[in-house]
């Protein structure tokens, strides 16, 4: 039985269309879009109207492939950006009054519950790691081992707030670098006096950007979570912090949506090696869509 999953995120929109075979998972079709539906509200608590149009045709756009590929079942869920709006149930609504899709607005900590079982696709947790994944409205940690999940978290720490607080930069100061730290730090909760590892896998998104400026190739191949090099990665991670707008633009392997809020995933993703003095990066192909295809 085809089923898909729309992730509704507060910067990008995702699909994928998959089977289960054998408890493997098959993909058959994915795709994104950068909808950016937290932009310009997030942090009032509100899905302006643009945004919400660009919504709008992004959920058309994805029901029309899913009946492409006779897809039996729609998942959708909704992350930061809807649980966050005053006016989330206007997309909610038209959901299911134009095409009968149900959204639903999960909380932070099921969120990170899909992220763990997305990253167990590709990955056995034989250590205990930290998982991180880095969202618009949020980021999800969780610490799990052998036996499952130990702890996790969810922060609205995302890059779009961040972003949109400090009045969408160009490029970073250390001045603006060390308020974003400072806000990292005021933000940390218990999770990160219970748990202890050196092994950080990073769940998609930003660390695909990563690993395709490091090697100069396509992530989205890969079926399995890949270790690479944490010196490259401390490399890249500080080029772009301090890279200029145009560089980023110049450089092929950063997205169009990254292109501008690249550097606070980055310095969040330093923030996170510096305090746990992380010696291992793993980076998985997985994250929330495929969580919700493991059951």
């Amino acid at each position: 039985m085809r089923q898909a999953v729309f992730d509704l995120g507060t910067n990008t929109f995702n699909l994928i269309i998959a089977e289960i075979e054998n408890g493997k998972l098959k993909i058959i079709h994915s795709n994104k879009a950068a909808v950016l539906l937290g932009m310009g509200g997030i942090n009032h608590g509100v899905i302006v109207e643009d945004a919400l149009e660009r919504a709008k045709n992004t959920l058309k756009l994805f029901k029309s492939q899913c009946d492409h590929y006779n897809v039996a079942s729609i998942n959708a869920i909704g992350t930061s950006a809807l649980r966050a709006s005053s006016n989330s149930n206007h997309l909610v609504d038209y959901a299911k009054d134009t095409m009968n899709i149900d959204i639903h607005i999960i909380k932070g900590i099921q969120e990170a519950e899909y992220i763990y079982r997305g990253v167990k696709w590709g990955y056995d947790f034989t250590e205990a790691t930290i998982v991180m994944d880095i969202g618009g409205g949020s980021t999800e940690f969780i610490f799990a081992d052998k036996i499952g999940i130990k702890e996790l978290t969810s922060l609205d720490i995302g890059v779009s707030r961040i972003f949109q607080t400090m009045n969408e930069p160009d490029e970073f100061t250390e001045e603006s670098i060390k308020a974003i730290v400072q806000f990292l730090d005021a933000e940390k909760c218990d999770f990160f006096n219970k748990v202890n590892s050196e092994i950080l896998i990073g769940s998609s998104g930003s660390f695909e950007t990563i690993y395709e400026m490091i090697y100069n190739r396509s992530f989205t191949e890969n079926k399995q979570a890949l270790e690479i090099s944490l010196e490259e990665v401390k490399l890249r991670l500080e080029w772009i912090i301090y890279s200029t707008l145009q560089e980023r633009l110049d450089n092929d392997w950063i997205i169009q949506i990254r292109k501008r809020m690249l550097p606070i995933a980055a310095i969040k993703i330093l923030w996170v090696i510096n305090y746990f003095n992380i010696k291992r990066i793993i980076i998985s192909p997985f994250s929330l869509k495929e969580g919700a295809l493991n059951n």
